[in-house]
């Protein structure tokens, strides 16, 4: 399991590299206002979500591993088309189109079968048990890679910002898109007069026009240079995928080629129980779509929030968040914390104490020798979700295990909630998410107003990080124990085709997802947070409706 997870964890860093900054990449390349950027967005995430079937379907056919090696191939050439700077003309658009297609195939070929093999690991009654505690270390082990990957980005952009002579600043690629329309206020071309003038180099001197083309032209050109990151994370996942691949060997077969091997062990199901199983697991898929429409804001709303309406720096102890190797040491302190406590021996907890004191020691440094206020990146936020899915996974099995263990005669499988009640909890705790963005967003101009400006009175950014942490919260609660439920439920004839709905639901949620950003310069900003919002407690209402019926039909 360990290995499957390490080679994820590889694509993973590419892929979040990738969409930490494809939504500004959009605007400021393109020049794209908010409806035509989200709605790319959203197509491209649904695709990414939805090719699992077909690489599902493929799959059960001629089996899981080749459908993975494959699909970090393919994604390879997309990263590597997407990495290649080009004008903002059809050529450009076509060629940016072309290079998320590879992408999403890649995904769809990879992803869902990469956790299929995992599911295999645990087919084994010897292991069954331990399927939720795995499933939750491999979901945890691939956030390693999305938490680093904003901080790459946003290193990767600068360095080559600059290069030119340039440094960032969130407002300067919409007043240069308007300035070269023809379509900039009086108000606002001073507004740029005033950013240009701050650049360190040659740059603030230039007139405007020339300024304007400058900047957006090497901003781009940053945004690529961060997209050819992923590439070389590809070289890792595949190798390590390879060199390990005899770990796993015996769980690379699918039920045909297990029936043609004469494996006993293959279960069937009567025609009754497969079209049960298959219906509960597609009415547990109609209703996470809405949560991964609301989850899935992180790379478009939550950061236009970020860019336009949340101060730049970070002043105090927020501060630490915006640091990835002080919130590196942090989780791994809380590894070691809980190993403290769980070590059987006294020499365990005595070293596993001073090595979490050491980890909090060092991220104290660390915080002691950060800039007060610290300048912060709008992509920046994108990494406290995996943060805090690293650092919460042990809460989260110590706290399921704990309730597991409270058996009686009334509950002889312990007081642990089951796959599908944790769904709809986690429906209602990423509403609660969305109502800490309607406080933040009370009294704030509506983006219509702001004109491509940022706010005249920005909130501070614990508003985000508040929210990051309660949306980790529901996804713990749905993601990982999602995937883990339809791998132990699906019929094993097709669970390529399971696993990859399960993604085509997320899919779904994916395009949706491109909702708040058609409405975004529309309603008011806290409406957009207040739909999110409305949508959670009904999906997560109508998940606890259909408990009863889903738990019959896929009790072992």
């Amino acid at each position: 399991m360990f290995a499957l997870a390490l080679a994820n964890t590889g694509e993973r860093f590419g892929y979040y590299t990738m969409l930490a900054i494809f939504m500004l990449f959009l605007q400021a390349k393109f020049g794209w206002g908010g409806s035509l950027a989200s709605t790319v967005y959203a197509i491209f995430l649904a695709c990414v979500y939805f090719f699992p079937v077909l690489g599902g379907i493929l799959a059960d056919k001629i089996g899981y591993g080749k459908c993975v090696v494959t699909g970090v191939c393919v994604m390879f050439l997309g990263y590597i088309a997407l990495a290649i700077p080009t004008a903002a003309n059809g050529l450009g658009v076509t060629l940016m189109i072309a290079a998320l297609l590879f992408i999403a195939l890649g995904t769809g070929l990879f992803k869902g079968n990469l956790q299929v093999l995992v599911g295999n690991l645990y087919d084994d009654p010897k292991y069954s048990a331990k399927r939720d505690s795995a499933f939750s270390l491999f979901y945890m082990a691939i956030n390693i890679g999305a938490m680093f990957a904003p901080s790459a980005a946003t290193a990767i952009t600068n360095k080559f910002l600059a290069k030119a002579g340039l440094i960032y600043k969130a407002d300067i690629p919409a007043l240069a898109h308007q300035f070269l329309d023809g379509t900039i206020t009086v108000d606002n071309t001073a507004k740029l007069q005033s950013l240009a003038s701050m650049m360190p180099g040659d740059a603030a001197n230039m007139p405007l026009d020339q300024f304007s083309a400058y900047y957006i032209e090497h901003l781009s050109s940053s945004y690529n240079m961060g997209f050819a990151i992923a590439c070389v994370s590809l070289i890792f996942s595949i190798a390590v995928y390879l060199l390990t691949r005899s770990w796993f060997k015996h769980a690379d077969v699918n039920a045909k080629q297990a029936a043609a091997q004469g494996n006993a062990e293959v279960v069937e199901l009567t025609p009754k129980q497969t079209k049960d199983r298959v219906v509960a697991l597609c009415l547990v898929f109609a209703v996470v779509i809405f949560f991964w429409m609301a989850f899935h804001q992180n790379g478009q709303s939550l950061t236009w929030f970020a860019r336009d309406y949340t101060q730049a720096t970070a002043v105090g102890w927020s501060r630490i968040g915006f640091n990835i190797w002080a919130l590196a040491l942090i989780a791994v302190s809380v590894y070691t914390l809980f190993s403290t406590f769980q070590s059987e021996k006294t020499s365990g907890k005595l070293v596993s104490g001073a090595v979490t004191v050491v980890l909090w020691l060092g991220a104290f440094a660390i915080y002691k020798g950060l800039d007060n206020p610290l300048e912060i990146f709008p992509q920046l936020f994108q990494q406290f979700n995996p943060f805090f899915v690293v650092a919460l996974t042990p809460v989260s099995m110590a706290v399921f295990s704990a309730l597991a263990a409270k058996k009686s005669e009334k509950h002889p499988k312990g007081l642990e909630p089951s796959a599908p009640k944790k769904i709809g909890i986690g429906m209602f705790v990423a509403a609660l998410g969305y109502l800490i963005m309607i406080i933040a967003s009370m009294g704030q101009p509506s983006p219509a107003e702001l004109n491509g400006t940022v706010s005249p009175d920005p909130v501070i950014p614990q508003y985000l990080m508040a929210t990051y942490l309660v949306l980790t919260f529901a996804e713990l609660l749905l993601s990982p124990m999602g995937i883990s439920f339809v791998s132990k439920v699906a019929p094993p004839k097709y669970k390529g085709l399971m696993m990859g709905l399960w993604f085509a639901a997320t899919a779904v949620g994916n395009y949706l997802s491109s909702i708040p950003g058609l409405l975004w310069d529309k309603v008011p900003l806290w409406a957009n947070w207040g739909i999110l919002m409305g949508l959670c407690v009904v999906a997560g209402a109508i998940m606890f409706a259909m408990l009863r019926k889903i738990e019959a039909a896929t009790a072992e």
